[in-house]
């Protein structure tokens, strides 16, 4: 009994068919007693396996048909045009899965199929974000923000459903639920320091271009000349402005330069000019990594690193090195932005996933009341765990 009540809630989340999903309905199908059907229904949602709709009558759906019909739509939205393999691939889910999924999709208008492949209409974009929104809330993700929030001590916490490690698709959402915040607080006159990196270049990526703003300033945090030229500050900040409709600096300086080096170029009017721009920003945004990948990638010294390994250092930020205690115990040596300049800045759009990254997020964000933490599930889920072990 119970088996079939799992699969008639599952069949008609699967067919959008939601209404029917209610105890009293179930009830006269099974054939019993609506409170029996109500407790066990009541069970599923407490075991996390079912979502509870609080309407009249209550509804409940399979949670996870819901996450699969999300993901599906939103692989499509971020790959379109793509072909059925390919999408199968992808989600790593059977030819036949997805080609059920794919006919449901199709009749309801969600998706349209053509030579090139399968994109998605603007119902089914619609849709997605609806599903965005109700994935979040069924999660209780509000909550989690909210426990991150005080744990921390931070601005604001911002949690895109799903894990980034998984699922890359996550890495695309963040950057959009990044942009959508700095889209809503820049301003005229406003000057935004960004940081290079692959998680700063998704937010970038998402920005729409806007014209509601002007005399918009675009700086690169610091200098450095990274590997990827695409994920580099200078190119993200370029990006940036372009799409604000606004002006940018560059600073082109490589890595861990001399003391020496730095001093000349410090004197240089136009590093000058870029500096002192830099320190009158009211918006940064930068990407969290691990202290010791993220000194080894900027090509740092075995001397710098053992350093930083003896100093506890876990997390890394706009160049700073912070321990466990959320203590800076190293800068790296380049021309941009400093602690103390970062402590002037009224917001930090700090963003970073992925549950690998927890300890660096809570080291370079604790205590940080301008910091407006941008992450998925996965990270969120593994902080709580950390903060409440402590407590």
């Amino acid at each position: 009994m119970e088996e079939r009540l799992i699969t008639l809630v599952k069949e008609n989340t699967k067919r959008d068919n939601y209404e029917d999903n209610n105890a009293s309905n179930l009830s006269n199908i099974i054939g019993l007693s609506r409170n029996s059907i109500s407790s066990y229904l009541n069970d599923y949602f407490n075991q996390g396996r079912f979502v509870k709709i609080n309407t009249r009558p209550v509804l409940f759906l399979e949670k996870s048909e819901l996450e699969k019909r999300y993901n599906i739509l939103r692989t499509i939205y971020f790959n379109q045009p793509i072909g059925r393999r390919v999408l199968a691939s992808e989600l790593s889910l059977g030819e036949r899965i997805v080609r059920t999924e794919i006919n449901f999709l199709k009749e309801q208008n969600l998706i349209e199929i053509n030579t090139p492949g399968m994109s998605v209409t603007e119902e089914g974009i619609r849709v997605v974000e609806q599903l965005k929104d109700f994935m979040h809330e069924i999660k209780g993700l509000n909550d989690v923000e909210k426990f991150i929030k005080k744990s921390l001590g931070v601005k604001d916490v911002i949690i895109v459903p799903g894990d980034v490690e998984s699922n890359p698709y996550v890495l695309k959402e963040l950057g959009k639920a990044a942009s959508n915040y700095v889209k809503d607080i820049i301003k005229d006159n406003s000057i935004i320091a960004i940081t290079g990196g692959s998680t700063v270049k998704e937010l970038v990526e998402a920005f729409p271009k806007i014209n509601n703003v002007s005399n918009v300033l675009v700086l690169p945090a610091r200098g450095g000349m990274g590997r990827k030229v695409e994920s580099q500050a200078n190119t993200l900040a370029a990006a940036l402005a372009k799409k604000v409709n606004g002006n940018y600096k560059l600073l082109h300086i490589p890595e861990n330069v001399s003391l020496e080096v730095l001093d000349g170029l410090l004197k240089e009017k136009q590093i000058k000019e870029v500096i002192d721009s830099i320190r009158k920003a009211d918006i940064l945004i930068y990407g969290i990594g691990n202290a010791i990948h993220m000194a080894g990638k900027r090509g740092a010294s075995e001397e710098f690193i053992a350093e930083l390994n003896r100093n506890g250092a876990v997390g890394e930020a706009y160049g700073c090195y912070f321990d466990k205690n959320s203590k800076v115990v190293s800068e790296n040596t380049t021309i941009g932005i400093k602690i103390n300049d970062a402590k002037k800045i009224n917001t930090h759009i700090a963003v970073a996933a992925g549950k690998n990254k927890v300890e660096a997020i809570i080291a370079a964000e604790m205590n940080d009341s301008n910091a407006v933490i941008v992450t998925d599930e996965a990270a969120a889920t593994k902080i709580v765990e950390l903060m409440k072990a402590q407590n």
